[in-house]
């Protein structure tokens, strides 16, 4: 359901009047920005070797998705490389967290935030990628 609003071609809400790419633009700035004390709290309670390499995958993912957004938002029709390296990139930051966490509380939160937050921004992205504009 949440991919059908984000890709619906009618203004609905709290988005009416806003045009669906400035508004797709802001969600991925804003969940590239999220990505930066999550690194460093990840630099501060990990040890540096896998500190090192979380913080590598998402400063990537930042990187795509901060530019992905930043295109839209400015009606720059060069974002679809950006999307698909967010997806691809997401994709693998979900998997990886689903098969390296710990049974119990570690896991139950792993599939939360893929349910929840990188595989939506998956589908948004591969979209984003997908579209002719």
């Amino acid at each position: 359901m949440a991919l059908v609003t984000l890709n619906s071609p009618y203004p609905t809400g709290l988005f009416r009047g806003v045009p669906r790419r400035v508004w797709q633009g802001r969600l991925l700035v804003g969940a590239g920005a999220a990505l930066l004390p999550w690194m460093g709290y990840l630099a501060a309670t990990l040890p540096p070797a896998q500190a090192l390499a979380w913080i590598a995958l998402d400063s990537a993912e930042a990187a795509c998705l901060l530019l992905t957004g930043r295109s839209l938002v400015r009606g720059d029709g060069r974002h679809r490389v950006a999307a698909a390296g967010a997806a691809a990139l997401l994709l693998t930051d979900a998997c990886v967290d689903l098969l390296t966490s710990a049974p119990g509380t570690e896991f139950a939160s792993a599939v939360a935030m893929a349910v929840a937050a990188e595989l939506p921004l998956v589908a948004l992205c591969l979209a984003l990628a997908r579209a002719r504009r």
